[in-house]
């Protein structure tokens, strides 16, 4: 494989990158706002409807391994043009039909989007650490902006577009910007990433040479990528950050109003400034670390931010509103700083692709769990101490692990 070398990325590829991202999180943050008019009209129970919205973060971890094979195989380009069509196709079957059939569309579009995304979680990652390799920070910074931009565009104007063009209308109306991402992919890398071919990448300047096909060094293979301690504590870092994520975005609404006793309305607005923030958290990374920063001081800021949440809610809750903001530009930005991380200390393609991988198979297993977890802890215990108390665990780890994932190498022997 081939080893990773000075970026070469240029501005048109990052424009395209980018448009990809944009409908990474759209497909799984578009139905949340419709979720009543879906289950009336599929005729779900509440343990179903809520399978369908999980069900994507169970794909991330269980096709992670199978979308590393398919970008060795076809190369990350075409890997790019496959997550596209598949999120396509996907949000498409999703909103057909009507009754059983209807159920079964659901189901398997589901499906259909979460191996597709689950290639794009793995392949931007690997696209960012071989075409822009000195500028990793804000290349990933701008990904994960974009994505969590989606996230506030379909949460924001789903549930109008339902009110206009019903929940099967307003869903798939949301292929149209895959779409769309998908024209700008092709008419940007036409030509480009195929194995054994030269890329000549439409852009200020050409992408360094394909990943091809050749023998693998020891330490790029799953045995030696698992072998790293680098990929183990990675893994628990983005576990703890996906864990805390999806127990935010589960249970956030319900613990405001039983705290507090907010509205309905207002316990569903706080998505909003959690969700929305991240993208000011993706922006701050890079910008704290073109000062020269270490990794390091970019962690444990972060880190600290994510515990602000569960400790808040303990000791404050009636400042909520701060709490959520802060967790909101931290679960922004310690997306970026675990796979810059990734990024930065792996040294070939192929290494960094099952890196990635591994970190998000483990993660996002993990992060499957968040919701039947804190529901579990917050029906034993009566109360929502407890449950906070195991979030503010999940944060403390992620802390942690960033801590130790951003120590400075020791040099190698010559």
């Amino acid at each position: 494989m081939s080893t990773i070398r000075a970026s070469s990325g240029g501005l048109a590829l990052l424009v395209a990158v980018l448009a990809f991202a944009l409908n990474l999180r759209t497909p799984i943050t578009s139905l949340p706002p419709v979720m009543a008019d879906v289950a009336d009209g599929l005729g779900l129970d509440q343990t179903l409807a809520g399978l369908l919205v999980g069900l994507p973060a169970l794909c991330f971890s269980v096709v992670a391994p199978a979308a590393s094979a398919l970008i060795a195989r076809l190369g990350p380009y075409p890997a790019v043009t496959v997550a596209l069509v598949g999120v396509v196709a996907g949000t498409l079957v999703r909103s057909a039909g009507s009754g059983t059939a209807g159920v079964v569309a659901a189901f398997t579009g589901t499906v259909l989007l979460g191996a597709a995304i689950t290639v794009g979680n793995v392949v931007v990652p690997v696209i960012i650490a071989r075409d822009f390799a000195d500028r990793t920070a804000p290349a990933t910074g701008l990904y994960s902006s974009v994505m969590n931009l989606g996230s506030v565009l379909a949460t924001s104007l789903t549930a109008p577009l339902a009110a206009l063009l019903g929940w099967q209308g307003a869903v798939a109306s949301w292929s149209l910007m895959a779409v769309a991402a998908l024209v700008v992919w092709l008419a940007t890398t036409r030509g480009a990433g195929r194995p054994g071919t030269a890329r000549a990448v439409r852009g200020p300047a050409a992408a360094p040479a394909a990943d091809r096909p050749a023998p693998e060094r020891p330490d790029e293979t799953w045995a030696g990528v698992l072998r790293r301690p680098l990929t183990w504590v990675l893994s628990l870092a983005f576990a703890g950050q996906s864990f805390s994520y999806y127990a935010v975005t589960g249970w956030l609404p319900e613990l405001l109003r039983d705290l507090l006793g907010v509205s309905v309305t207002t316990a569903g607005n706080a998505a909003a400034p959690f969700q929305g923030l991240a993208i000011a958290g993706s922006v701050l990374v890079p910008l704290v670390l073109a000062t020269r920063a270490p990794m390091r001081v970019a962690a444990v800021a972060m880190g600290l931010l994510w515990a602000v949440l569960p400790a808040g809610l303990l000791l404050a809750p009636q400042w909520w509103l701060v709490w959520v903001c802060l967790s909101g530009i931290a679960q922004g930005g310690n997306f970026v700083v675990i796979f810059t991380v990734a990024a930065q200390r792996c040294r070939t393609v192929a290494q960094t692709r099952r890196t990635v991988a591994a970190v998000q198979t483990v993660g996002y297993a993990v992060a499957a769990t968040a919701p039947s977890v804190i529901g579990a802890v917050h029906a034993a215990s009566g109360g929502w101490t407890a449950a906070l108390l195991v979030m503010l665990g999940s944060t403390l780890t992620l802390g942690v692990a960033e801590v130790v994932a951003t120590r400075r190498p020791r040099p190698r022997p010559a």
